[in-house]
């Protein structure tokens, strides 16, 4: 019967097991001076080892010659436990065993001495799917057990045992495989077995498995089918993946707002038969290694990357703000749990997200309108407004001062609220109407400084007929810290952020309330209503 790669590369001693030198090193030193605890919790993520490293345990205590700390794989005891044959080491699964009848079973057979072993060893894997009955049972003889008998727990969620129960364990943390020792291992494993492996194609299963060796050595099998070479496009075919390059394809069309090649992209997937949602997710990693490039200085020290992929990750980052990035990436989440629904069309969920994100005016949320004032204060900085005027693609954002129309008689102020007009500003008068969303405007300004919100809560704002904001404060002293080149302009772009217009710097005044800045100007406050809000 042919046997699985894994099972059949699994460690037989301390030494073969990879990546998790820091727990074989304690469990050695242990067996070498007969030291054992009565109690072991191991604890980790899938494939690292936990249940390979409690069989390798179970040996050993009862090796009849070890050898450095590592069983010898040769005596009765030794090759008893590699058959199953040895009835004093007991395996149990507490998924399916988890009720506190099995822990009694337990309970009342530790007392008995071993039949044949120098020790009884239980091995309880996933333990934390005990019941809280059988936790409690547990308790006691988890304590205080004979001294011919070690437990050895096992769990991939230690979050979800009870403190009692860790407390009287010995506990070792298992951790992901790096990268690079998967790929050692599984460069091994295919020259043994006469399997053709690229590296690059290493490297990408390494990745794939996330940590885990078990996981990674199925991948290799699975890849491996039929005796073919094992390539890059080999893997991919296999479990689906659609690529890094097709990804970066895909993050450059939304950055290029081409939407002919985001459809066609979602198009392929599905005449593939790959399936969207694994496509969603390479789309989600490749958007997260963009953004650790984006916000460190030495982002290969996170990322597991070649020189070259590292370079057109850099370049695809330098297409983008932080803000828009960051936006990107909830669009996506949302997207990925939105598919997941049993009734959601996944197609069409892609590719609505995928136009959101090519055009943040189609969405309405802050985090949408943020990214938009990011994009715009960028062109402010590079000049690209003033290239689109010259060139024609844009117009001013304020019409020249001749070309206003000439003073309206101003009505009075009840009759300007009936009539829901504006009220046009005379050489003497300017015409003020507040903000009536203000307090989105303190909310904003919070987000960055607390200090500056404090001072803005106690201000007042307005808009007046030429698109400009006048900032009205309490006391000359708000005024003063507001006035600072970085509270101005979180202020400027809470302000911009809520009108849904960009304010510069010179469209917004600030004063002390009762104090104008100009002689002989009488302001008027209209409390009317307008398209914006405000």
């Amino acid at each position: 019967m042919h046997q699985a790669l894994y099972r059949k590369w699994r460690p037989q001693t301390f030494d073969e097991v990879y990546g998790q030198e820091h727990i074989t090193s304690v469990l050695r030193y242990e067996a070498e001076t007969h030291a054992f605890s009565h109690a072991y919790l191991f604890c980790g993520s899938r494939g690292t080892g936990k249940t390979t490293c409690a069989k390798i345990l179970a040996k050993v205590v009862n090796c009849e010659h070890p050898v450095n700390g590592n069983p010898c794989g040769v005596c009765d005891a030794c090759r008893a436990i590699d058959s199953g044959a040895a009835t004093d080491v007991l395996e149990m699964d507490a998924a399916s065993n988890n009720g506190v009848e099995d822990i009694r079973d337990i309970r009342d057979e530790v007392v008995y001495s071993p039949s044949s072993l120098r020790f009884r060893v239980y091995i309880i894997d996933e333990v934390h799917m005990l019941s809280i009955s059988a936790f409690n049972a547990l308790l006691k003889t988890l304590e205080e057990p004979p001294e011919h008998v070690v437990f050895i727990l096992a769990t991939t969620e230690m979050h979800k045992l009870p403190a009692t129960i860790i407390s009287r364990c010995q506990r070792f943390d298992f951790r992901r495989i790096a990268t690079d020792v998967l790929m050692e291992r599984l460069m091994h494993i295919a020259r043994e077995e006469g399997i053709v492996l690229q590296t690059d194609a290493a490297r990408m299963i390494a990745r794939l498995a996330q940590g885990g060796m078990r996981d990674a050595i199925s991948l290799l099998e699975l890849c491996a089918g039929g005796g073919r070479e094992v390539t890059v496009d080999a893997v991919a075919d296999s479990v689906g993946l659609t690529g890094r390059d097709s990804m970066l394809r895909t993050v450059g069309a939304i950055a290029d707002r081409d939407y002919e090649t985001l459809f066609g992209q979602i198009a392929e997937v599905v005449r593939s038969s790959k399936d969207i949602l694994v496509f969603w997710q390479d789309l989600i990693s490749v958007y997260r290694d963009i953004l650790v490039v984006k916000t460190t200085k030495n982002a290969a020290a996170y990322l597991d990357l070649t020189d070259h992929e590292l370079e057109r990750l850099s370049l695809a980052a330098s297409r983008f703000r932080k803000e828009t990035l960051t936006y990107h990436c909830k669009l996506l989440e949302e997207a990925y749990f939105s598919m997941q629904r049993s009734n959601a069309v996944k197609r069409v969920v892609a590719e609505l997200t995928l136009l959101r994100m090519c055009d943040e005016s189609l969405d309405q949320t802050s985090d949408a309108l943020l990214s938009r004032i990011a994009r715009l204060e960028e062109r402010a900085l590079t000049g690209g407004f003033a290239s689109e005027i010259e060139s024609g693609k844009a117009a001013p954002l304020q019409k020249p001062a001749q070309e206003k129309a000439a003073p309206m008689p101003v009505p009075s102020v009840p009759e300007a609220k009936r009539e829901n007009l504006a009220v046009q500003s005379s050489s003497q008068k300017r015409v003020m109407k507040p903000i009536r969303n203000w307090m989105e405007v303190v909310e904003r300004v919070s987000r960055s400084s607390e200090a500056d919100a404090g001072f803005v809560k106690l201000s007042r704002g307005y808009t007046t007929e030429d698109g400009s904001v006048v900032v009205h404060f309490d006391s000359d002293f708000s005024l003063l810290m507001i006035s600072r080149d970085e509270p101005r302009d979180r202020l400027r772009m809470a302000i911009s952020s809520v009108l849904r217009r960009e304010i510069g710097d010179r469209m917004l005044k600030m004063e002390v309330a009762g104090k104008p800045t100009e002689a002989n100007v009488i302001d008027e406050i209209l409390d009317i209503d307008d398209e914006n809000g405000v």
